[in-house]
C-alpha cells in the first residue's frame, strides 16, 4: 500500500478550523522516515485532542522507542476536533499522522493508549476516517492490526469487536517484540494472512487477541465462562512489566508542542507502580510492584531532557512521587544544580504523608510557588479507612498548617464522591475539613489571606481493584450529596468565601462505570453513541448523558446492571481472564477489610501480605537507597 503524504489536500483544509496548528507536525525532536526504509511501521494514537494527547507519556515513550529500532517507523496520529473531522469526511481526507501526514491505514500497526475509558468513541472516529473497518472481524490483510494499550486496556473487553488485539501493562519491551514478529511474518511472506499473524502474537499469552476467545452467558446475564476457542491460545494472558527502568531512560528528547497543551512540561517518571494499597485506585494495583529509577538516572534523564527540548519546567512523576526513597538527596541535588536558572521543579503527585516542608521549599527555590495540592479523598476517617487511605485530619492540617506558615497561600483539596459505604455526613465532613485548613492557615500566619480549593470527582469502581464488586452509586445521591455540600460551604460566612468549590455531577461517572466494568454486550452501546454523533466524551461540552442511556436503551443493554449492582464473590467478572498477577481472593478479602474498616500497610516497608504480583509475575520490588548522589553534575 503507498504511503504518499496527504498534505496537499490537508492544507486547503486548515484555514477553515480551529487551531489549525495542532495539524501540521514538525515539532523539535519529532521523527520523520523514510517510508521504505522500514519494513514495520505503527501508526500510535492517543484517542484525544492534540493539546491533550502531545504530552502523554506512555505514547511519547514508545514513539522513541520504536523509532530507535533499525528498520523500524512509528508516527503519531491524534483526535481530530469535530469542525475538520466534517470536511475530512466532505473532501474525502483521511485519518492521517502528524509527523508525515501519511495515511493511517497504510500502517503496519494502528496503536491505540487508552488512559480512560471516555475515549473509546475518537477511536471509532479514527478508524472510519482512516478506512479500516470498525469490526475487526470484517478487517483484510492489508488493513493494519489495531492493538489498545495503556490502563483501560486492563479490561478492554467492551471495545473487543473493535479490536484485534490488546497489551496489558508496560509498554517497551513488548512493542518491541510485537515488531519482531511482524516482521518475522512479512518476511516469511505473510503465510496465513492476518489470521496466521494473530495467532502468532496470542500464542505467547502476552498479547490478548479476543476474537480467540468466546463468552457464554448464564440466562440472568451474568458471565459463565470466557474461554480460548483454539487449542494453542492460552487461558489467560499477562501483564508486561519493565525491571530496572534504569535501563530505558526515556523519553530521551521530548517533542515540544507547537499548540498550547495541557501540561507545558519536561516530565521524568522517578518510579513506577504504587503499594500504598489504596482500594479505589486501579493505577496502583495494576502497576505493581514498584520499581525506582536511580538518582543518577533521574538527574541524567533531567539534564539531557531540558538541553533537547529547552523547557523550563521539570515535573518528576509517579503515582506519589514523594515515596521516592531519595526524594530529599534527589530535590536538593536538581535544586542546587539549577538554582539562579529559569529551570523550576515541580513534584505534582503528593501525600499528606509523605509530604515535608523542606521538601516543598527544595522545589520552590527559584520563587515560584504555586499552590500544593493533597488528596484525602475521603471526607471522613471512617471513609479514609474504608478505602485505605492512611491520613488522619491531624496530619492533614499539621501539613497545611506548616506549608502556610512556609508562604503558600494557596491549597487544593482533592476527594471522592459516591465511594462504597459513603454517607451524607462522610460528604458533609469535607466541608468541615476545608473549614479547619482555613482556620489553621489564618491562625498560623495571622492573616486572613488564605484560600484552599475543594475539587471533588465522582468514584468509579474499577476492574482489578478491591472494588471491582462494589455497586456504583447512582447519579442522583452523587449530585444530591454535592449540592448538599455546596450549601453547606456558602452558607458559611467566616469561612466559605475562602474555599472555592469544583465538582463533577454524577452522570459522567455513570457512563464511566458502564465502560470501566463492561463486557462485549456494551460495545453495542459505544457503537450506537457514536453513530449518535458521541465524540470527546471525556469533555463536559461534547459529553451527552442523553445520547449514552438512549443508545443503551436501543441496545438493550440494563445500565444499572452494570453500574449500581453490587458483585458477589463468585461471579465471573469480564476481565477475569486477563491476569494483572493480583490474586483474586486477596482482592475479595481485601474488599471484606474494606467494609470493616480495616487498613493494609504499604509493603515497601512491611513483610509481604501477598497481594500475589510478585510470585505471579516474577517480579521484585526494586527500591533504594543507593547511596549515590545527583552530583556531580555541572551546575548550571
Amino acid at each position: 500500500m503507498t504511503a504518499e503524504s496527504i498534505f496537499p489536500r490537508l492544507e486547503p483544509l486548515l484555514p477553515k478550523v480551529q487551531k489549525p496548528i495542532q495539524y501540521v507536525g514538525g515539532e523539535l525532536n519529532s521523527t520523520v522516515k523514510e517510508w521504505d526504509s522500514a519494513d514495520v511501521r505503527w501508526a500510535l494514537m492517543y484517542p484525544d485532542a492534540y493539546e491533550v494527547g502531545l504530552p502523554n507519556q506512555g505514547v511519547a515513550i514508545l514513539y522513541e522507542i520504536l523509532n530507535e529500532l533499525p528498520a523500524t517507523l512509528a508516527e503519531r496520529t491524534y483526535a481530530v476536533w469535530p469542525d475538520l473531522e466534517a470536511l475530512m469526511r466532505a473532501e474525502g481526507v483521511p485519518q492521517f499522522t502528524v509527523d508525515a501526514h501519511r495515511p493511517v491505514r497504510a500502517f503496519d500497526v494502528f496503536g491505540v493508549s487508552f488512559s480512560t475509558e471516555l475515549g473509546y468513541t475518537n477511536m471509532l472516529t479514527a478508524l472510519d476516517l482512516a478506512g479500516i473497518p470498525l469490526v475487526a472481524a470484517e478487517r483484510g490483510d492489508d488493513d493494519p492490526i489495531v492493538l489498545a494499550g495503556g490502563h483501560a486496556a486492563f479490561n478492554p473487553e467492551p471495545i473487543a469487536d473493535f479490536l484485534d488485539a490488546a497489551v496489558l501493562g508496560d509498554g517497551e519491551q513488548i512493542a518491541i517484540a510485537i515488531t519482531e514478529v511482524i516482521r518475522e511474518w512479512k518476511d516469511e511472506g505473510r503465510p496465513g494472512g492476518r489470521d496466521e499473524l494473530l495467532m502468532r502474537l496470542a500464542e505467547s499469552g502476552g498479547v490478548y487477541v479476543p476474537r480467540f476467545y468466546d463468552v457464554d452467558y448464564h440466562p440472568d446475564g451474568r458471565i459463565k465462562r470466557v474461554a480460548p476457542n483454539r487449542p494453542d491460545v492460552p487461558w489467560r494472558v499477562h501483564k508486561h512489566t519493565v525491571m530496572d527502568l534504569d535501563e530505558w531512560p526515556y523519553p530521551k528528547k521530548p517533542l515540544v508542542p507547537l499548540a498550547e497543551t495541557v501540561h507545558e512540561r519536561f516530565s521524568v517518571e522517578i518510579f513506577r507502580g504504587c503499594t500504598r494499597g489504596c482500594r479505589f485506585c486501579q493505577a496502583g494495583m495494576i502497576t505493581r510492584p514498584v520499581r525506582e529509577r536511580s538518582i543518577t538516572t533521574v538527574g541524567a534523564m533531567v539534564k539531557q531532557g531540558i538541553e533537547e527540548s529547552g523547557f523550563n519546567e521539570v515535573g518528576l512523576l509517579s503515582l506519589s512521587s514523594a515515596d521516592h526513597s531519595e526524594i530529599g538527596d534527589l530535590a536538593k541535588g536538581l535544586a542546587d544544580r539549577y538554582e539562579g536558572t529559569n529551570t523550576s521543579l515541580s513534584l505534582p503527585s503528593t501525600r499528606v504523608d509523605a509530604f515535608n516542608i523542606d521538601l516543598a521549599n527544595e522545589f520552590s527555590r527559584n520563587g515560584r510557588r504555586s499552590g500544593l495540592t493533597f488528596a484525602p479523598e475521603g471526607g471522613s476517617e471512617r471513609m479514609r479507612k474504608v478505602i485505605n487511605k492512611m491520613v488522619t485530619e491531624e496530619d492533614l492540617i499539621r501539613t497545611v498548617t506548616a506549608a502556610y506558615s512556609q508562604g503558600w497561600r494557596q491549597v487544593k483539596l482533592y476527594f471522592m464522591c459516591g465511594l462504597p459505604t459513603e454517607t451524607d455526613e462522610d460528604v458533609l465532613g469535607i466541608a468541615d475539613l476545608a473549614k479547619k485548613v482555613i482556620k489553621a492557615g489564618r491562625e498560623a500566619t495571622g492573616s486572613r489571606d488564605i484560600r484552599c480549593t475543594v475539587s471533588i470527582g465522582g468514584f468509579v469502581p474499577k476492574p482489578h481493584t478491591p472494588f471491582q464488586w462494589a455497586g456504583q452509586a447512582d447519579h442522583e445521591t452523587v449530585d444530591r450529596r454535592l449540592k448538599a455540600l455546596r450549601d453547606s460551604l456558602r452558607r458559611d460566612k467566616e469561612y466559605g468565601r475562602a474555599i472555592g468549590y469544583r465538582y463533577h455531577d454524577g452522570k459522567p461517572s455513570i457512563v464511566e462505570g458502564l465502560l470501566s466494568r463492561g463486557d462485549r454486550r456494551v460495545g453495542a452501546v459505544i457503537r450506537a453513541v457514536w453513530e449518535d454523533g458521541g465524540r470527546f466524551d471525556g469533555w463536559s461540552e461534547h459529553f451527552s448523558y442523553e445520547r449514552w442511556m438512549a443508545a443503551a436503551e436501543r441496545a438493550g443493554v440494563d445500565v444499572d446492571w452494570y453500574t449500581t449492582r453490587e458483585r458477589e464473590e463468585n461471579e465471573v467478572l469480564p476481565w477475569d481472564h486477563l491476569d494483572a498477577g493480583l490474586d483474586r481472593e486477596w482482592l475479595w478479602q481485601d474488599w471484606q477489610d474494606a467494609v470493616s474498616g480495616g487498613e493494609v500497610e504499604d509493603c515497601r516497608w512491611t513483610p509481604c501480605y501477598d497481594c500475589g504480583v510478585c510470585p505471579t509475575m516474577g517480579t521484585e520490588i526494586q527500591i533504594g537507597p543507593t547511596g549515590r548522589k545527583l552530583l556531580p553534575l555541572t551546575v548550571v
